[in-house]
């Protein structure tokens, strides 16, 4: 049996970074887990009921402390950051985290000795835009958790809808983690069979428009509920720490500064591609109808015009 290796750091230890932290350390991916946050009290806590789980989950090393932690990291996963309020913008909310963003990233670069950074805070795609221009760590190591959770999302609607194992569907979404966020219908597939061809041969109806609307709102479905979504964004973001720290080449929806992929430049958006121990090693230029290419362009500009605003 192989010794797991790997040191990951994770900033912010509210909903989402605590329910990340616990989902690594259940799976047992990596041998060091730290948790950083403003409050320390909190991040000692949480690292504390953690520890206690250790008899179950396996030995390895949960501690909280300070940024000297990000030396020696492998993974830094960025989960610090505002939650949006009732009434508050999108807009508002990128100002908000943008600042709180720019008082974290001297405190990473301090110690940093180059890890892969994941940002999670949203809104994402802005983030790891303002983390990769002000650190100018390579574009290849800022990742964004970006369109994984619609994705995922969008796999359990249409799991739901055709009656299977969740695991045999295959749908994307790819752009913005967003509102201009676009569905791969034309890819879609279930049990191998293109998604169009196998509702036609089930006698299932699908109506688009509608499903991508309950994706869209699913994120809003849960707050309304709960009062905030984490525990399948901690999900998403142990699947892609997984995939680095095991070298595993896996083709993941996950985002990165584009320059040139689609004739898109300048902005951080998700498009399938291969997440090694590098970070990214390829954005995969995919087969998109002429529609989607369209709807992905439109979502980099709405990006673009967002950063022009706030950073």
């Amino acid at each position: 049996m192989s010794v797991i290796k790997g040191k990951i750091v994770v900033i912010g230890a509210g909903f989402v970074g605590a329910s990340a932290a616990s989902a690594i350390a259940m799976r047992g991916i990596t041998s060091e887990l730290v948790l950083i946050d403003v409050n320390k009290e909190k991040a000692f806590g949480e690292a504390l009921d953690l520890n206690h789980g250790l008899a179950i989950m396996g030995q390895m090393s949960i501690r909280d402390g300070g940024y000297e932690e990000v030396a020696g990291a492998d993974i830094i996963v960025l989960t610090a950051g505002a939650n949006r309020k009732p009434g508050e913008t999108r807009l508002d909310l990128a100002r908000k985290n943008v600042g709180i963003v720019r008082t974290i990233i001297p405190e990473i670069m301090k110690h940093y000795n180059g890890a892969i950074i994941l940002v999670v805070s949203n809104p994402v795609d802005v983030i790891t835009y303002l983390v990769q221009k002000e650190t100018g760590i390579p574009a290849q190591k800022v990742i964004s958790s970006g369109t994984f959770l619609d994705s995922s999302r969008l796999g359990f609607e249409l799991s739901q809808l055709c009656d299977v194992d969740v695991s045999n569907v295959n749908a994307l979404f790819i752009g913005e983690h967003g509102d201009s966020a676009v569905p791969l219908w034309s890819t879609a597939s279930v049990g191998g069979e293109r998604l169009d061809d196998y509702l036609a041969m089930n006698d299932i109806e699908l109506d688009k428009a509608e499903m991508y609307t309950k994706v869209q709102q699913a994120g809003a479905t849960v707050i309304k509920n709960k009062g905030a979504t984490y525990y399948a964004i901690g999900l998403c973001v142990t699947r892609i720490c997984e995939a680095i720290l095991k070298n595993q080449n896996s083709i993941l929806p996950v985002g990165s500064l584009i320059n040139g992929t689609f004739g898109i430049e300048g902005v951080v958006l998700s498009i399938p591609s291969i997440v090694n121990k590098k970070g990214i090693e390829k954005v995969l230029e995919i087969n998109l109808t002429e529609k989607e290419l369209e709807l992905l362009k439109a979502s980099a500009a709405k990006l673009k015009e967002t950063l022009s605003e706030v950073i």
